[in-house]
């Protein structure tokens, strides 16, 4: 097994090695969906990384002090377990490799010191009796190999976060069963993000895919500040169907390598956040996703500034939509309908600068 992945190189032979996320996004690229490039660190980097017999040793006595009853008091454990996981040295093999496929990744992007998201990809993430969504770190805006390499061994030692230790005692997941991979990712500079489901989540009609759209990032929409335009889009005819603008007060705007927080107002508040060219191209990047899994899918989605306008939409993450496609189908009527809620589009708390 290698240390590196590419997402272009990704088989699914690979898959175990590299966590669920970043299997996706190694599926995605290599069915020519529009991914932002970049690479999985493999969990053999983390298995040799935590190897070290007195490692392990300190670790299991420190972990053995857990009162799982007190989650509150699990915080300072944590911190020394991942203290000691990030105070040991990188191998001499797994940072050469590291940087060697940054390095790729900035030449293919054409930027030296390219800003990227380095994002945790647990293999227990993948449990289908389990969300493990959440518990584990990513880190955003990360610029220069070392600083890469830093961030990876960071995203490993949020595998002992007081929250994760918790979380996965009580699903009973023992800490044996349980290894990283890492995803490094080009950042996405976005004009506006959202989330798409290729039915109506009102409904179930799998004749539509609605979309949420709000400008810049879209932590403010998931917290519920803002309330994202909805739209709907006939998959045959790519019309749009059912339309409305929400009143976005608040945007998270990149500038430079730190997000900030923008206050709207005049049209630029009441206005759209897409135009209609652009609303039939996330529908279709979402119905794409859909045909290439052979079922429904909730995706993200993002307007990368950096791209040109005709082709700035990429997708971030494609899974299967979990609420309508378990139930038997029925003959629904088109409804114009627009979509009651918004489903989260974070899987790891975030970082917005490097720590």
């Amino acid at each position: 097994m290698p240390y590196v992945v590419h997402f272009d190189e990704y088989t699914p032979e690979q898959s175990l090695s590299v966590g669920g996320k970043n299997a996706s996004l190694g599926e995605m690229t290599g069915a020519g969906l529009a991914v932002p490039p970049g690479f999985a660190v493999t969990t053999r980097a983390f298995t040799e990384h935590v190897a070290d017999p007195d490692m392990r040793r300190e670790v299991g006595d420190l972990l053995s002090q857990a009162d799982l009853q007190y989650p509150a008091a699990l915080e300072p454990i944590s911190a020394a377990v991942r203290a000691r996981i990030e105070a040991a040295p990188l191998a001499t093999g797994l940072a050469e490799a590291v940087a060697v496929a940054y390095d790729r990744l900035c030449n293919c992007c054409g930027v030296d010191e390219l800003p990227v998201a380095v994002r945790s990809s647990a293999t227990c993430e993948d449990a289908p009796d389990a969300s493990f969504a959440g518990e584990h770190d990513s880190f955003l805006w990360v610029r220069g190999a070392t600083e890469v390499a830093r961030h990876v061994v960071r995203c490993w030692s949020s595998l002992w976060t007081a929250r994760a230790i918790s979380y996965r005692a009580a699903s009973g997941y023992a800490d044996t069963v349980v290894a990283m991979s890492v995803g490094v990712q080009k950042m996405v500079r976005p004009i506006a993000s959202g989330v798409a489901f290729t039915l109506n989540p009102t409904n179930g009609d799998r004749s539509q895919v609605a979309i949420d759209a709000s400008w810049g990032l879209g932590e403010p929409v998931v917290s519920g500040e803002v309330t994202p335009d909805n739209y709907l889009v006939d998959k045959v005819l790519f019309e749009i169907t059912s339309r409305k603008v929400s009143n976005k007060t608040v945007e998270l705007r990149v500038e430079g390598d730190r997000v900030e927080r923008v206050e709207l107002s005049g049209e630029r508040a009441t206005g759209p956040c897409l135009a209609d060219a652009e609303i039939k191209a996330v529908a279709r990047l979402a119905r794409q996703a859909e045909r290439h899994y052979g079922c429904p899918q909730d995706i993200e989605w993002a307007l990368d500034s950096e791209l040109p306008s005709a082709d700035n939409v990429v997708l971030l993450q494609s899974r299967p939509e979990t609420v309508w496609s378990r139930q038997v189908r029925q003959p629904v009527a088109t409804s114009t309908n627009v979509m009651e809620s918004i489903v989260s589009t974070l899987c790891a708390p975030i970082h917005t600068r490097p720590q």
